[in-house]
């Protein structure tokens, strides 16, 4: 397929109907298929979309694009989940089918309001010249799934003084009264979040702009996300073009957090409790929306995948996938996240970590302590063990290095083939590692710090070595059932 913009943008009513079953044949041979993590029967997958708990499940969408692995014609992708690890597919939730979305039904949140699920996201519209326009559009759910857009669109346009690059509504509750935050742009080309107040969701008036410091504004705010966690307000973003100087990154662009110690929403005003930090450490994680869950949780999800970056499964007409959920929680004004404790539920025949664990299934979960002042290193590899992922620990400075150059198929060299990420130094060292075929994620310390990426073997990883001071490692190994 030539992608152009004939072919990105075209209706999907129009394709043949024989595409979407051929496309997901093909994808469904990949040796790069994960196990446990949600991904597209075919096309692409990217940002999170709707996180919320309503009618007694949780719901969770992404954006997609099933005709190819490239940014096109994006809709919603709907999924279910009574546990938060067994997700159903409940099909395309929200299409790009009318004048306000014809472009794209981009992302957007979800609240639960009454018997129904509120829903704002952006459309996106390009006229004859390919202009740009930007529309945020209110939904309802109803308990049987079925969404009925709301016209016209909540909010009609940016406000003089930003451009036509707005959108990933953030909508949240506070005392009963609603509000989102908007990702922007400035006409003078700095990034912005601009937050919008309505008592009825009907109405929707510009409170003002979220008081970010220059330094960390880029060109374009993308995805904003605000949650609360132990009374504190915790702001994820992603600034497009962040100086380096800044915040010391290495992917395309980073994913932000910013721990706050008060949000003031009538002064649009919020008082960070210390520096911006990346989110994840690693090499892919972009576009995380988290929210306040009814049982008292702060949860999130990522989209494992990055924009403007070519991925080996490309060529499998299929990319991406989204990262398990997380919870977040605080401690002395520093963001912790780890995998959600019903994750614990896919563990299976624990063994003993040594330095050979064979007969892994291409989905695992290794646990492991190391003592301080030590080095060890741990390799994930084929059963020939030609290729491998290198983690690299070392209590005695406090760091962990992954490597992937030695997985066979390299991707992104532009932007390095390792990460590092820096712990306490002198002291025992923890690893939550878990495998899922073509995806890592890796939780430090008990999740003070995390670094998730793909990499991409010619066969499932099946086994584990460990090489160095082996006797200075005590842990365990799971397989994860099917």
């Amino acid at each position: 397929m030539i992608w152009n913009r004939e072919t990105r943008y075209t209706p999907y009513n129009a394709w043949p109907k024989s595409t979407l079953p051929a496309l997901t044949a093909q994808v469904a041979t990949s040796k790069w298929r994960l196990q446990h993590h949600i991904q597209p029967a075919s096309g692409l997958l990217n940002d999170p979309n709707g996180f919320a708990y309503f009618n007694h499940q949780w719901q969770l969408s992404y954006q997609v694009f099933p005709y190819g692995p490239v940014h096109g014609l994006k809709a919603w992708q709907h999924l279910t989940s009574t546990d938060l690890i067994h997700w159903h597919d409940e099909g395309l939730a929200i299409q790009p089918d009318s004048k306000y979305d014809s472009h794209g039904a981009y992302t957007g949140t979800a609240i639960p309001v009454g018997d129904r699920l509120f829903i704002m996201y952006t459309g996106n519209v390009r006229d004859a010249d390919w202009n740009r326009h930007a529309y945020q559009i209110g939904a309802w759910m109803d308990t049987d799934n079925q969404v009925k857009k709301i016209t016209p669109p909540m909010i009609m346009a940016a406000p003089a003084g930003y451009t036509t690059s707005f959108r990933d509504p953030d909508l949240f509750e506070r005392n009963g009264e609603y509000y989102a935050l908007i990702g922007a742009q400035t006409t003078a080309n700095l990034g912005a979040a601009l937050l919008y107040h309505s008592s009825d969701l009907k109405q929707w008036d510009l409170q003002g702009e979220l008081d970010l410091p220059a330094e960390l504004r880029g060109y374009m705010v993308e995805c904003p996300n605000l949650v609360e966690i132990d009374g504190q307000p915790v702001l994820l973003f992603c600034p497009q073009g962040l100086p380096q100087t800044t915040l010391s990154y290495e992917n395309i662009y980073p994913n932000v957090s910013l721990v706050g110690t008060k949000l003031d929403l009538d002064q649009v005003k919020f008082t960070a409790a210390g520096a911006p930090t990346q989110l994840d450490a690693g090499f892919d994680v972009y576009a995380t929306q988290a929210f306040n869950a009814p049982d008292g949780r702060a949860l999130a999800v990522s989209w494992i995948g990055l924009p403007e970056i070519g991925y080996p499964t490309d060529s499998e007409n299929w990319a991406h996938c989204l990262s398990l959920v997380k919870e977040l929680t605080l401690k002395d004004n520093h963001l912790y996240q780890n995998p959600v404790i019903e994750t614990k539920r896919l563990r299976e025949n624990a063994q003993v970590l040594q330095a050979e664990v064979t007969s892994l299934t291409g989905a695992f979960e290794t646990e492991l302590t190391l003592a301080a002042d030590e080095q060890v290193r741990l390799k994930v590899a084929t059963t020939d063990a030609a290729h491998y992922l290198l983690i690299d620990l070392d209590s005695q400075t406090g760091t962990v290095t992954i490597d992937r150059r030695h997985t066979g198929h390299p991707f992104a060299e532009k932007y390095g083939q390792t990460r590092t990420t820096q712990v306490l130094r002198h002291t025992a060292l923890k690893l939550r590692l878990i495998i899922d075929v073509s995806v890592f994620e890796c939780y430090i310390n008990n999740g003070y710090t995390t670094m998730t990426g793909r990499f991409f073997l010619d066969d499932a990883p099946t086994q584990l070595q460990l090489a160095g001071n082996v006797a200075a490692v005590s842990g365990t190994v799971w397989n994860w059932r099917k």
